[in-house]
Order: structure tokens, then C-alpha cells, then sequence
């Protein structure tokens, strides 16, 4: 079992300095829409967004994919979603002003039925897109639509 330790800033400066995280995207769909979020913090901020998050050390994909969907969506998914694909994400806005961002991108897809209402700590509002939407939204994050890209 992982135990999320939580680094300091300056640490955790170096860290995103030195090496690419990993990260989970979820991308839920319902009626053929896909749920994007507005999101709130660095990096995209501003942007709509799959939900997603850092893989925590010693913690499983599974595991991760369990933790985002509870932290940032508020449901526990009774299915491990469908693997979809590996993608790079390089932001230059950042947490950190000075520092560029790389993210090695673990990307899952799952159909949902019902959901709860949502949290509002890491996304300012939530939409239900199409894919025909998504693409012609100038507010849906470049990186959000490369999912799906045949």
C-alpha cells in the first residue's frame, strides 16, 4: 500500500525541475459525451480538462485511478477503466514560474451511468462535450483533444 508523502515546495521544485511525473487522465463519458473540467490550478489553468492527477510513489495504477476519481469526481468506480494510451504533456505554466512541467500521461476511458454532484477544489465547472464539440471548443486544452485523434 502507497502512503502519499507530501513534499515540501522547494523539494518538490527540484523534483518537477528534474523529471517527468506520471499522471492518470480519466476520461468519463456518458451518451456519447465526454465530462471536461474547468480547471483551477497551474498547469492549463483556465482550460477545460479531462480529470486527472499525479501516481503517488509506491502507489499502484489502480490504486491511483481509485484515489482521483474519489478525490477529484467524488465516485468510486467498481471497473478499472479501459486503457486508452501513453501521452507526453509539456506545459510551460506551471506551479512555479520558472520551471516547465513534463508529464508522461497514463490515459483511461470508462462509461458512467449515474453520478454524484462534483467537487469544486480542482475545477471551477464541469461540461458534458461531444467529441465534435470538444474539438471545436477554443476552451478545451489542445492536449485534451489529442485523446482522440485517430
Amino acid at each position: 500500500m502507497y502512503k502519499n508523502k507530501i513534499l515540501n515546495k522547494k523539494i518538490f521544485k527540484v523534483v518537477i525541475d528534474s523529471v517527468p511525473l506520471i499522471s492518470i487522465d480519466i476520461l468519463l463519458k456518458k451518451d456519447n459525451r465526454v465530462l471536461l473540467g474547468k480547471r483551477i490550478n497551474k498547469p492549463a489553468q483556465g482550460h477545460f480538462f479531462t480529470i486527472g492527477g499525479r501516481v503517488f510513489k509506491n502507489e499502484t495504477l489502480d490504486q491511483a485511478i481509485q484515489r482521483v476519481a474519489k478525490f477529484e469526481l467524488n465516485i468510486d468506480l467498481k471497473l478499472t477503466p479501459k486503457f486508452i494510451g501513453v501521452f507526453e504533456h509539456f506545459y510551460d505554466d506551471g506551479i512555479y514560474k520558472d520551471v516547465s512541467t513534463h508529464y508522461v500521461n497514463l490515459a483511461y476511458e470508462i462509461e458512467v451511468e449515474n453520478l454524484p454532484d462534483f467537487p469544486f477544489d480542482q475545477h471551477a465547472e464541469y461540461r458534458w462535450l461531444t467529441i465534435d464539440e470538444l474539438f471545436k471548443s477554443k476552451q478545451v486544452h489542445k492536449y485534451v483533444k489529442d485523446y482522440f485523434k485517430d
